[in-house]
């Protein structure tokens, strides 16, 4: 299914060693019954349901929430990205400015880029992003890898890259491998706050929320802002309030200072 080697494939290549006592293993089926519905669960959902659960139950999730005022930023991006798509073939969204600025983040606060190791806490030297995409078959987190050391532009095509072959199922087993943080763009489905359940076994996940005007008071007076919600999930055997709260004001603090002079390449 999409490259990958399911069960039963593995089912039908043991078939012929098995003999005939194997029974083959039916699709799922939905069932229709009185006044409601059952839906079948396929392979990808219970996968999905599984790694779920195992963060739920295995890792005590803490939650926060930073507003960012990204302005400035929404100046830039309408003032490149008709350019940049006659350039480079693609659409400027938000959120490769996003991974740069977590990126950037997560080197100031390494803890965030770690995950629990019973008896120790394993930091990962490698920034490799997870980003969140809701593919026909469920959802996939396709990895950039090395994400520290691209460009606003070249995270871009990463993202383009990896969106576009994981809605096609064309992801390689590498492409899902090695995450170190994920990020999810949850404002994209219009969500103004979130609590995402970490990845496990990461040790934490952010998701940047819709692009808003809003009403702010700036210098005492109010001024119409184009603000974002960030939030935040982070496992707290391995961060309290301090380090959790660092890292956010560290992504918030490079949003914001995103302007005209920013560089995409």
């Amino acid at each position: 299914m999409g490259g990958r080697v399911t069960r039963d494939d593995v089912l039908r290549f043991l078939e012929p060693a098995a003999g005939p006592a194997t029974v083959p293993v039916p699709a799922p089926v939905s069932e229709t019954i009185a006044d409601e519905e059952r839906l079948a669960i396929t392979p990808v959902r219970r996968m999905i349901a599984e790694a779920m659960v195992r963060s739920a139950s295995q890792i005590p999730h803490a939650w926060s929430m930073v507003e960012v005022d990204i302005n400035e930023l929404v100046a830039l991006r309408n003032r490149e990205r008709h350019a940049f798509r006659q350039r480079e073939g693609i659409n400027l969204t938000y959120l490769p400015f996003a991974l740069k600025a977590v990126a950037g983040a997560l080197k100031d606060n390494p803890t965030l880029n770690a995950s629990w190791g019973d008896d120790h806490i394993v930091l990962k030297r490698r920034i490799n992003l997870g980003i969140a995409v809701a593919a026909p078959t469920g959802l996939v987190v396709p990895v950039i890898h090395d994400a520290d050391r691209l460009s606003i532009a070249g995270l871009a095509h990463a993202i383009d890259d990896l969106a576009g072959r994981a809605r096609s199922g064309a992801l390689r087993l590498e492409d899902v491998q090695g995450g170190t943080f994920t990020v999810n763009n949850t404002g994209a489905l219009g969500s103004s706050i979130s609590g995402p359940i970490i990845n496990h076994p990461q040790a934490g996940i952010l998701t940047t929320e819709a692009v808003q005007q809003r009403p702010v008071v700036i210098n005492d007076a109010i001024a119409i802002r184009w603000m974002m919600n960030l939030c935040l999930s982070f496992d707290h055997r391995i961060n309290d309030g301090e380090e959790s709260g660092a890292f956010l004001q560290s992504v918030k603090r490079r949003l914001e200072a995103v302007d005209g002079d920013t560089p995409i390449y």
